[in-house]
């Protein structure tokens, strides 16, 4: 199988995958309201799988060693507690980061939720420029209002469709939308702190990777100490647990491996395609099947917008890249 095969096999697979994650999350929270499942459960178990499959990669790496396997772990990620350190604020807010998005999903359709959350792109490239000294060209940052303005007019019409909802509601919905605006921003630093401790370390992906899921599993747990203690000891672990619970810790848990290969076979503008194919595929669906999504003026003219704004940005940036 040749490369370009694998290109757009791999984009048919991140549009599906992505679609597939959202409107998964959306049923698994609102099919059964009568007894739901703990987000953070889920949240901790997909932190435990990431860090398993780590491992086994590295142990690949390492030649199906076991012993230089292990040695390397206790190396660089036991005996290395600072390096742990600087990977514990991205953990926590990775973490937030997730539990956010299970909120957003709660109350917001899939649709709606796919168009407002691909603000990340803002706040990437916003940290990236302070935190990284990268610049922007104009076309860029025409790119970025673009996007913004989509996002508002989705938001705002959103908003004035919503009026005639109850006080208790309306609050949910409001507070779903601020938790897109924060998992956003939570999303875009998170990236580009990773990327600033890739390029300021010789240490291998994998490796901190580990690292991160390490941190990430120890913060998992103890915010299930800390607010679902007495939950988790009236009625275990996995109350509420469905098929398509599990379906949102797998989607979840392959997300990462799904972007590693876009990365490594695709373009931004590929990329571009999917995020435009699954926000389709959530419409559509959303519309058809979940019966939860009404598309409005402000989502026929904020949706285009930021689909436009992403394969702008994108082929902006593939223009942008040395030979």
């Amino acid at each position: 199988m040749n490369n370009s095969m694998v290109k757009y096999l791999s984009l048919c697979f991140l549009s599906v995958q992505t679609a597939s994650h959202v409107l998964i999350t959306r049923y698994s929270r609102t099919a059964d309201t009568s007894h739901p499942y703990l987000p953070r459960t889920t949240v901790a178990l997909v932190e435990v799988t990431k860090l398993l499959i780590c491992i086994a990669i590295h142990f690949c790496n390492k030649g199906f060693r076991i012993s230089v396997t292990f040695t390397s772990i206790l190396d660089e990620v036991v005996r290395k507690p600072k390096e742990c350190l600087k990977l514990s604020v991205p953990a926590l807010l990775y973490v937030c980061q997730n539990c956010l998005l299970f909120v957003a999903l709660s109350n917001l359709n899939s649709a709606t939720y796919q168009v407002c959350y691909q603000l990340k792109i803002l706040t990437t490239a916003l940290f990236s420029v302070f935190m990284l000294s990268k610049r922007l060209s104009s076309t860029q940052w025409l790119a970025l209002l673009l996007l913004t303005i989509g996002v508002v007019l989705v938001q705002v019409m959103k908003s004035e469709d919503d009026g005639s909802m109850s006080d208790s509601t309306l609050g949910s919905v409001y507070a779903s939308m601020m938790a897109v605006l924060l998992a956003s921003c939570l999303s875009g630093f998170n990236g580009v702190y990773f990327e600033k401790v890739l390029k300021s370390s010789k240490q291998s992906l994998w490796i901190r990777n580990i690292q991160l899921a390490g941190a990430s599993i120890l913060i998992a747990f103890t915010s299930l100490y800390l607010f679902d203690y007495e939950a988790i000891q009236t009625a275990g672990f996995f109350q509420g647990y469905t098929w398509a619970t599990w379906a949102v810790i797998c989607l979840s848990v392959i997300s990462g491996l799904t972007v590693a290969i876009v990365v490594k076979y695709a373009d931004n503008i590929l990329k571009g395609f999917a995020v435009s194919i699954s926000i389709l595929i959530s419409t559509f669906i959303s519309f058809y099947f979940l019966d939860d999504f009404e598309p409005n003026f402000g989502f026929f003219l904020g949706a285009p917008m930021v689909i436009g704004a992403t394969f702008l940005y994108g082929m902006n940036f593939e223009k942008a890249k040395p030979a």
